[in-house]
């Protein structure tokens, strides 16, 4: 007679992984580490983001753990909106050295599920894919800070014409050559900067071109 009673569950399947990263050294130690978690399927791995994007069309990966600078072509942004706009459509976990606000701003509007930095411990970045492959979503505490801080105080958008003037002003023009490049008076380019100033939290014209870069602010 056959023993009764309750049959053990199934053993989840692992996560589909695909890693995204341009350096191959890096991409290397990540994928030792990923193939050393038996709960992850390690899928494919790519060095930029056109190369990303044709893998995930073949491999259908639950997330793809995506680097944000490619060097040329495109960003890890780009890609994850393309990789967004597939069906099925992966999860984006990023996992990058950069954390200020634009860069983590523009990676979870593109659709990134998770932004962890790459300083995280391995546990860490295992316990992340897994709330990313459900759709959860996984911030480095750092990032986290960084996203209340802004919620609780964000700063003032910048206008059309705010960053027209902050484009001139990163290329190191005078007020007198903006106003004639923009058509407008001087009074009125000195106006504009001190909004960007305020907006910005700065006093200077090279602390308003650092942080414009910082925050990926410039065309």
């Amino acid at each position: 007679m056959p023993a009764t009673g309750t049959p053990e569950p199934a053993s989840k399947a692992p996560v589909r992984i695909l890693v995204c990263d341009d350096h191959a050294v890096v991409r290397a130690g990540l994928l030792a580490l990923l193939h050393s978690a038996p709960d992850i399927e390690v899928v494919g791995e790519a060095g930029s983001g056109e190369e990303a994007l044709a893998l995930a069309r073949r491999t259908t990966p639950d997330v793809v753990l995506m680097d944000l600078q490619l060097g040329e072509g495109m960003d890890g942004v780009e890609a994850t909106r393309r990789l967004r706009a597939l069906t099925p459509a992966p999860h984006v976990l990023v996992l990058t050295t950069y954390d200020t606000d634009a860069d983590v701003t523009r990676a979870i509007e593109a659709g990134a599920t998770g932004y962890l930095l790459k300083a995280e411990r391995a546990k860490d970045l295992f316990t992340a894919i897994h709330a990313s492959a459900q759709g959860r979503p996984a911030l480095s505490p750092p990032v986290a800070d960084r996203v209340m801080s802004r919620l609780r105080n964000p700063r003032p958008a910048l206008t059309p014409r705010e960053r027209d003037i902050l484009a001139h002003l990163a290329q190191g023009l005078p007020n007198h050559a903006i106003a004639r490049a923009l058509y407008i008076s001087e009074a009125t380019v000195k106006t504009h900067l001190r909004r960007i100033y305020d907006k910005l939290g700065v006093d200077t014209r090279a602390g308003a071109v650092t942080v414009a870069k910082e925050q990926r602010l410039l065309p």
